[in-house]
């Protein structure tokens, strides 16, 4: 019946062990901040999620769960890192650096000091003198940078920070044996710390009573423990007042004194009973057990265990730690869901970003193609046209050489030697300067004039009889600066000539004028010629079979040059009334013309 008893006894300490104690305070802080982080996820604030995660790990670090604190600040810090949020880099980091000191993780703790030195503008010196404190294996170095501490410590009025120095200070007193002074840092550390921060309280008592267990120093240690006793943040928390009792058990049972640690045990186990505090019951146990097997009492340790399991039930159902810990863990549990949702949100966004970069990518790449192409085919497009009206510009002049040859032809078998040479001398001053522009599209307004002038002059020379003629141009034209189509209006001279006046009975009239219309430049070529209709009827045949190659020639050069310089050039060709002649209006815009 007693294995069984031991047994079972055996099972639920076990049981207890993997549990960790959270007061009621810590339990409702990180289901408000849970409640908060939820809401800033939910939003994408980041600097709020940190904000929560660096407030549960001060709820755990006040409650003195070292471990929990530094998961909770290591979560905040990377979101700090990744905001580049220096001020609380500097914060996160420090506090980081001491859940990792408590827990005795020098190296980490040393890195994280260290970082917050660097990013900080007020605190570096403080930081900087932590991390030269772990770095040093020296007791004088480790003492100056503690010192510097406390007195900045002193300066800014932080307790915290100045209790932790005056405790750090004592263990390089213990490591030097300076015993007097470690037991003078222990003491003003504890009182510093009691006002203001009860749990540093019970770790600097804690350490102090341990020093003077270490030293033999029994009554002194037993003295310090039951002066912790009596502090109200020790009174008031009855699981913290059990816990000091048991470690106040421990001292009497080093000292060498069982009685007295059973009567403090036995105190301990029952207000344990009393307020519902199963893992504290448990240890209490645990211990008297102990101290019954030195004595070999095993009646009074079988009636222990008799009236543990008996109240046992009763106890788990008052003990609202245990409920408390199934909240924080459900609590924890949501916290690491939404971690892990926020996580699969940014890699789902981090997706989406890709894919849509990739897209945007994909499509600047294929615009800029089309520009390219469209701008390459453009090109070939201005190429093609510009070696087209190239091409025609040249083929007018084979096409006039070829008329005026037939004028020296005429000549010659007249036997007008004279008229020959003085046409074929005219005629070689004119395809000087025909040849001189058959470069360029637009050749200045007075070289046009002067072409065609010469040309008149050689039909008038052959065609003495036929034809006078009259060229105005109106005084606002400058006839230096202006440029226009090379060759453009000799074609329809040449056609009033040929094809009209030539035919009259009586001596005709061509007249050829330049006038400013607005923006545009009117040229205007009126014969009194027999005129278009009648022109037609008197064509032989073969004529009729023939193109007139040399106004399709001009039309085609209009159409381009419109095309490549968007000069909007326009051509009426209308017969006079009553077939008197042909009247042709060729209208060029001049804007940015030059």
């Amino acid at each position: 019946m007693k294995v069984f008893q031991l047994f079972i006894v055996f099972l639920f300490v076990l049981f207890v062990n993997n549990l960790y104690s959270q007061s009621a305070n810590v339990v409702q802080e990180v289901q408000t901040q849970s409640k908060k982080l939820k809401k800033a996820v939910s939003s994408k604030n980041e600097s709020a999620q940190a904000d929560s995660y660096f407030n549960i790990g001060e709820t755990f670090f006040n409650d003195g769960n070292f471990s929990k604190s530094e998961e909770y600040y290591t979560r905040a810090k990377n979101i700090y890192e990744k905001l580049n949020d220096k001020s609380n880099i500097e914060k996160v980091s420090r506090k980081l650096a001491q859940s990792q000191e408590k827990q005795n993780k020098i190296t980490p703790a040393i890195s994280n000091y260290s970082r917050a030195a660097e990013v900080s503008s007020k605190s570096k010196s403080v930081n900087s003198n932590d991390a030269a404190r772990l770095s040093s294996t020296s007791p004088e170095i480790k003492a100056e940078a503690i010192q510097n501490n406390i007195e900045i410590s002193q300066k800014d009025n932080n307790s915290g920070d100045l209790a932790a120095g005056y405790s750090q200070m004592a263990d390089v007193n213990i490591q030097e044996k300076n015993i007097p002074k470690a037991e003078e840092n222990l003491k003003n550390a504890y009182k510093i710390s009691k006002k203001e921060a009860p749990q540093q309280a019970l770790e600097i008592n804690q350490k102090l009573t341990n020093f003077y267990v270490e030293n033999k120093k029994f009554d002194k240690a037993i003295e310090a423990k039951k002066k912790v006793l009596k502090e109200d943040f020790v009174k008031d928390n009855s699981q913290e007042n059990v816990n000091q009792i048991q470690e106040l058990a421990d001292i009497y049972i080093k000292k060498n004194d069982p009685d007295e640690a059973i009567n403090l045990l036995k105190n301990a186990y029952g207000i344990a009973l009393q307020k519902g505090h199963t893992l504290e019951a448990q240890k209490s146990v645990k211990r008297l057990d102990s101290l019954y097997a030195i004595s070999q009492n095993i009646d009074a340790s079988m009636q222990l265990y008799r009236d543990f399991l008996g109240k046992l039930p009763d106890l788990v159902s008052k003990d609202k730690s245990l409920v408390d810990q199934k909240i924080l863990e459900d609590t924890e549990e949501r916290i690491s869901q939404l971690e892990k949702e926020r996580a699969l949100k940014d890699e789902l966004i981090r997706k989406k970003n890709v894919f849509n970069y990739s897209l945007i990518g994909v499509l600047i790449i294929l615009t800029c193609l089309v520009i390219f192409i469209f701008r390459t085919l453009k090109k070939v497009q201005i190429k093609n046209k510009k070696i087209a009206l190239q091409s025609l510009r040249r083929e007018m002049n084979p096409h006039f050489i070829f008329n005026s040859l037939n004028s020296v032809n005429h000549f010659i078998a007249t036997n007008n030697e004279l008229e020959a040479n003085q046409y074929l001398t005219k005629f070689s001053k004119l395809m000087r300067g025909v040849m001189e522009n058959s470069t360029e599209d637009f050749i200045p307004f007075q070289q046009e004039l002067d072409l065609l002038q010469n040309y008149l002059a050689l039909e008038k020379t052959r065609f003495a009889d036929k034809f006078d003629y009259e060229i105005t141009f109106d005084e606002d034209l400058n006839v230096q600066s202006l440029k226009v189509p090379g060759m453009l209006v000799q074609p329809f001279l040449e056609n009033a000539i040929w094809h009209g006046l030539r035919y009259r009975t009586t001596k005709g009239f061509l007249k050829l004028s330049f006038e400013k219309d607005n923006q545009h430049l009117k040229i205007r070529i009126e014969d009194n010629g027999i005129g278009i209709k009648e022109s037609k009827k008197q064509k032989t045949v073969h004529q009729k079979n023939r193109e007139g190659r040399g106004m399709k020639n001009t039309l085609e050069r209009i159409q381009l040059l419109n095309d490549l310089y968007k000069k909007d050039i326009t051509c009426l060709i209308n017969d006079k009334e009553n077939n008197n002649g042909v009247k042709v209006t060729i209208k060029i815009n001049l804007t940015n013309i030059k």
